[in-house]
């Protein structure tokens, strides 16, 4: 093999691997590279992205997204939501959309809160939990009021969500008029007294799968 042919080999190889680096998605102070509600709802505080209160009930329903879209992936998203137990509920989007003139977005999300915790559910299009864990199990992972960490991996009709390195969803899409790219987005849940936090949040691109 040539000496040139043997470096491009090399070169090759280095563009690859470095490809394949998670990729940050928050810089950690700023919210480059997101929209939302940046002047009222969503805020950087102490490294973290912020929304909601825990004296006054959140209003609405608020998404934090990424300008960018993805469609095969696995993405860590480190998190805690705090206030009202009982009623308070956060979520990360995927593979989703904005729908337009609304504050609402359409699109899977990986759910927290309530019982909710470590379970796929379809935001604004079929408004129903896809996959959900065994409840006993999440009593197990879930640290209330404290960090928890989401990898959600999708390869063409395959998601699977881990809750704290375990898996809690391996779910199939079935219905193939279901779109496979989107963004990312970030929620804090209307209807409760209740503050949620991420940060640490990375992504890396998988190659297409059928």
């Amino acid at each position: 093999m040539s000496r040139i042919l043997c470096c491009a080999f090399l070169l090759i190889g280095a563009t690859t691997r470095a490809a394949e680096k998670p990729v940050p998605l928050f810089d950690g102070k700023t919210l480059a590279g997101w929209e939302g509600d940046t002047d009222k709802t969503w805020k950087v505080e102490d490294g973290a992205i912020t929304a909601g209160s825990l004296t006054d009930t959140v209003p609405r329903n608020e998404f934090l997204c990424t300008t960018k879209t993805y469609e095969n992936f696995e993405l860590k998203v480190t998190f805690k939501l705090t206030g009202d137990k009982a009623k308070a509920n956060a979520g990360v989007q995927f593979r989703t959309k904005r729908i337009p003139k609304h504050h609402e977005v359409s699109g899977y999300q990986a759910d927290l809160g309530q019982d909710y915790w470590g379970s796929l559910y379809d935001e604004s299009r079929r408004n129903k939990v896809l996959a959900k864990p065994d409840p006993k199990v999440i009593e197990k992972l879930v640290k209330h009021e404290d960090w928890n960490e989401y990898v959600i991996r999708c390869e063409g009709p395959r998601i699977k969500l881990w809750l704290n390195g375990t898996l809690t969803v391996d779910y199939t899409e079935e219905d193939e008029k279901v779109e496979r790219s989107g963004i990312i987005g970030l929620q804090i849940h209307g209807g409760a007294k209740a503050k949620a936090y991420y940060k640490n949040i990375t992504i890396e691109e998988l190659p297409a799968k059928k």
